[in-house]
């Protein structure tokens, strides 16, 4: 389930590219036929997205474009939480979830068998759901738990999920929200045929096996939300703004009464009511010819027959004419949210909605971004249109700086309101919000993936793909006055809701508890007769295309500088980058510095119009210092490149020094910093980095409270503006030559004539792992969140192979052996996995990782597990062949393109590699053996020490418990971040 995904109702594709869109272009639908089908159209659509109905409702929307050999497929019902039966929340949800078990032909080993076992199952539920009476209730599960592994004998877990593997399938994922359910795959141009079948028979008749270790799985997923602060704000706005509607009135993820009596016949109910083709669409964009899939898509599916859907009445909402209020407590830092209600996805005002939040925020000069991110009134803010179909809600999120409070934040975004409806805004801001549209949407279009996402969102919110091609002709026609009257009418000063978040302890959380479940029978060596039938289905292979960095990359030299270009032919985008083999290790005060830019003007322009004029030019930059590497980017429109490059130069070299803007930022970095104490991945973050490197660390190499109140606003400019003396390369991507990059650099990137070296770098080594030890950090949660590392031998290029073929096989996936076990088999956690990790550098070590995310009443179990794999390694022929093809298919499909190219030429580089290293993964990693893979996990894995990181309650985690692990380490948090 994604609760935070958008529906962008207004961005689909409008320009193939920003020179060549003129407006006044003529949108019109139109019908045609092809291969005997018929399908509608839009003229001048970029994506030239074909919209077929198939008799039996079914609609197929197809979208080709053959930059990469891979399809990105979607197969989407227009149901989700709000269509849940009211006295079975979470019912959409965890039907996707059985949406991966199978059906009567794969994923059992013997239906006739299988059968009667689940129907029991089935009457056994329905008794348990009746019964009142908790010991009864407690005797029910005991033989639903007893029956569960007799079914489970004849079921094979994961079938599924073998079957897209073995395609080289990617993302093979579905999420719920509330008004779409929808199924995830992206598979290679050649397996279609493989992934139509499949996915036919995935939809005729799903069977509900596994269901009682599923469905501990979805509890973990909800006591994860119990323990994920922005969840619970954004239910609790839902909540408030939508009483009557079901936005509001049911959760995605269901009640917990609902979860601990779920009904497999309301279930069934429901697929039968939703999961009907004229209630369903298929979403495609790649490689592959229109004619040729309609038609097969066609003959897959063509066994459904359509029905009428049950009628969803909107109820709807009376207008908010006094402000609500809601707080929600728990670990995180505090916040205010500020939702306004507004009319759904298909009208006009969604899409004016849209231009309304980029107004506010853009991330460069919209409202919320110059009034109070630059002038460091907040710690941090932005608008965020949430589009539905039935209504739609504008959130403003602000976080507090030191001593401020959640109602002064309140009153700071709602004074950016009253700035909208009062027109106090630049004239020129919606043309500038236009020309950026334009840009994002080029950039949208590189991606086949991009193009699916936004024809499936109009699919499933049922937005008319013509409006939505016409939005930027639209709002480039909206004046100020529109913008107030629009403002004046859906922004008034007393209907908002308003969710404080609190740090505290919930005291409303219901924690799922952990049922008794007996591990249930995977047999991971079965097959169905239906896997092997698409195993040998025939399939055009494709063939790999190899970096040739010598061919694929121009070198060229701007003085002692060397720049590297890849010309783009698609497109009128460029991205520059300058780069540096430095950052954090070399100097502590670099990232500060790489911040501090963003608040500074020059003698000629204030910081505001320097913003302002970036996002005129639909431009932008980023100065981002990590580690070991700096990375300053610049990415724009070609016919803008000169005057972008010149405004940065002259920005970097000529920032003023401004202590007003540095002692502000001080005191956000200082509550900054405070706040990162209160998160649990902040926290992890450092604990695995103590693991890694030991107490003196990269997490904690930090500047203290007393470095920081030292710094002056000359110590952070003087790093700025000497930053282009130091060694660095040019990276460019884009419609220029090498040459003429060179060119347009010469007269603004001016260079010494001889360049300083790098700072010496800060060393940290990576310590032994010579005995068995737990970092602990508590953290106020129902969760238990538990790392293993393990610091292996330096890099050595010749495993690469081994390691591909390995994550593959253990822990890579909902496949693999350790999602297998650990999920599927023991029902311990909702998300885990294991990998062994190469370094970025060849003088690094490899990393053994392994994570399991689990209730903590469950650590004991779920760590015994976990270790019980890194002990000894399953074997499984079937898991392995299937490891072995998906890892070779996913290889022979990928493309790696655009800046891609550089990217992966300079991380050859530090691995002392100057060759695509894929090429020896594509051709060694078939010759491995079993045995090769579990000598590897002999060697890396069994009988070897671990440091168990973990985050949890101290209350929750016996330390007797952690003690059976190894020798426990408590650390404070002042350790763990240095400060």
């Amino acid at each position: 389930m994604n609760f935070f995904k958008k529906i962008t109702i207004a961005t689909s594709i409008a320009a193939a590219s920003f020179s060549g869109y003129a407006f006044g272009q003529d949108f019109q639908w139109k019908e045609a036929k092809s291969n005997g089908y018929s399908y509608k159209y839009v003229t001048n659509d970029p994506t030239s997205a074909r919209y077929y109905k198939l008799q039996n409702g079914l609609t197929v929307i197809l979208s080709p474009t053959n930059k990469d050999p891979r399809i990105q497929t979607y197969i989407a019902t227009k149901a989700g939480s709000k269509t849940d039966p009211a006295d079975h929340t979470g019912l959409a949800h965890y039907l996707e979830h059985m949406l991966f078990k199978g059906t009567d032909k794969f994923g059992s080993k013997d239906w006739a068998k299988e059968k009667p076992l689940l129907d029991k199952i089935d009457a056994l539920y329905e008794k348990y759901n009746q019964t009142k009476d908790e010991a009864k209730r407690k005797e029910i599960y005991k033989e639903i738990d007893k029956v569960s592994g007799e079914a489970s004998k004849f079921a094979i877990a994961n079938e599924y999920d073998k079957m897209m593997a073995g395609m080289g399938a990617d993302g093979t994922n579905a999420f719920t929200s509330f008004e779409q359910t929808v199924y995830t795959e992206d598979i290679p141009a050649n397996v279609a045929d493989k992934f139509l079948a499949v996915q036919a028979e995935r939809f005729r008749q799903p069977v509900l096996r596994l269901f009682h270790t599923e469905l501990e799985a979805v509890y973990e997923e909800k006591n994860r939300g119990l323990d994920n602060d922005p969840r619970k704000v954004y239910e609790a706005m839902f909540s408030a703004i939508f009483p009557n509607n079901n936005y509001g009135k049911q959760t995605t993820i269901g009640t917990v009464e609902h979860l601990k009596n779920p009904s497999l016949t309301a279930i069934r109910e429901y697929f039968n009511n939703y999961y009907v083709p004229n209630n369903m669409g298929i979403i495609m964009s790649g490689d592959f010819n229109p004619d040729e899939m309609i038609a097969k898509i066609d003959k897959a599916f063509s066994y459904m027959k359509s029905k009428p859907i049950p009628e969803y009445k909107v109820a709807q909402e009376k207008p908010i004419t006094t402000p609500i209020a809601r707080e929600v407590f728990g670990p995180n830092p505090e916040n205010i949210t500020i939702g306004f209600r507004f009319p759904g996805a298909t009208t006009k005002d969604a899409r004016l909605l849209n231009l309304v939040g980029s107004m506010l925020t853009n991330g460069q000069a919209g409202l919320i971004d110059l009034d109070l991110v630059k002038k460091q009134k907040l710690l941090g803010a932005y608008a965020f249109p949430y589009v539905l179909k039935d209504y739609s809600v504008l959130l403003l999120q602000g976080n507090p700086t030191e001593g401020q409070s959640l109602d002064e934040v309140k009153t700071l975004l709602l004074q950016e309101i009253d700035k909208l409806r009062k027109g106090e805004f630049s004239d020129d801001l919606i043309q500038s919000i236009v020309a950026n549209e334009k840009k994002n949407l080029i950039q949208k279009d590189e991606k086949y993936s991009s193009r699916a996402d936004i024809l499936m969102d109009e699919f499933t919110s049922e937005v008319d793909h013509k409006v939505a091609l016409e939005y930027i002709e639209e709002i480039s026609k909206l004046t100020k006055k529109d913008i107030m009257d629009f403002a004046s009418k859906y922004l008034q000063d007393n209907n908002y809701v308003a969710v404080y978040k609190r740090k505290g302890e919930d005291k409303n959380i219901v924690k799922v508890d952990k049922p008794t479940i007996t591990p249930i029978s995977v047999n991971r060596e079965d097959q169905s007769p239906f896997l092997k039938m698409v195993d040998e289905m025939p399939e055009n292979a494709i063939s790999p295309i190899w970096l040739n960095f010598d061919k694929d990359i121009a070198k060229n030299k701007l003085g002692n500088v060397d720049v590297l270009s890849v010309k783009n032919t698609d497109n009128a985008l460029f991205r520059l980058y300058y780069h540096f083999d430095s950052g954090k290790w070399n100097n502590k005060i670099l990232p500060l510095a790489a911040e501090y830019l963003q608040y500074l003007g020059t003698k000629d322009k204030s910081s505001e119009a320097i913003s302002k004029e970036f996002y005129k030019l639909a431009s932008s930059f980023n100065v981002s210092a990590g580690n070991e590497e700096t990375y300053v980017t610049l990415e724009g429109l070609n016919e803008n490149f000169d005057k972008t490059i010149t405004l940065f130069e002259d920005l970097i070299k000529n920032s003023q020094a401004d202590q007003k803007a540095l002692d502000a930022y001080k005191i956000r970095l200082k509550k900054s910093r405070d706040n990162a104490k209160q998160n649990k991945s902040a926290i992890m973050a450092g604990l695995r980095s103590y693991a890694q490197y030991g107490a003196q660390n990269p997490f904690n190499n930090v500047l203290s409270d007393a470095e920081l109140d030292a710094l002056k606003a000359e110590d952070l400019i003087n790093v700025l503006h000497d930053l282009f003396n130091f060694k660095h390369k040019v990276l460019y991507y884009g419609p220029k030559t090498g040459n003429e990059v060179v060119a347009s650099l010469t007269p603004v990137h001016k260079l010494p004539a001889t360049l300083k070296e790098l700072p010496k770098s800060k060393t940290f080594t990576q310590v032994s792992t010579d005995q068995n030890k737990v970092l602990f950090a508590h953290y106020d949660m129902v969760q238990a969140e538990i790392f293993w590392v393990r610091n292996s031998d330096q890099y050595n290029a010749s495993i690469t192979p081994t390691v591909s073929l390995f994550n593959n096989y253990f822990g890579g996936g909902m496949g693999s052996i350790v999602f297998q076990t650990i999920r599927e088999s023991k029902a311990l956690a909702y998300s885990t996995y294991s990998y062994f990790s190469l370094p970025s550098k060849k003088e690094d070590k490899d990393i053994v990782m392994a994570y399991v995310g689990t209730q903590a009443d469950k650590f004991n179990d779920s760590t015994l597990a976990m270790n019980e794999l890194l002990t000894a390694l399953p074997k499984s022929d079937q898991l392995f062949e299937t490891a072995k093809n998906g890892l070779k298919k996913s290889i022979a499909s990928e493309r790696i393109t655009q800046d891609g190219i550089i990217f992966s030429y300079l991380r050859a580089q530090k691995l002392g590699n100057n060759f695509d290293m894929r090429k020896n993964v594509y051709e060694q990693a078939p010759k491995l053996t079993f045995t090769d893979i579990n000598n590897f996990h002999d060697k890396e894995m069994k009988g070897k020490n671990f440091t168990y990181c973990l985050v949890a309650s101290q209350d929750k985690v016996n330390e007797a418990d952690m003690k059976k692990l190894g020798e426990v380490k408590k650390l404070n948090l002042t350790e763990i971040f240095g400060y």
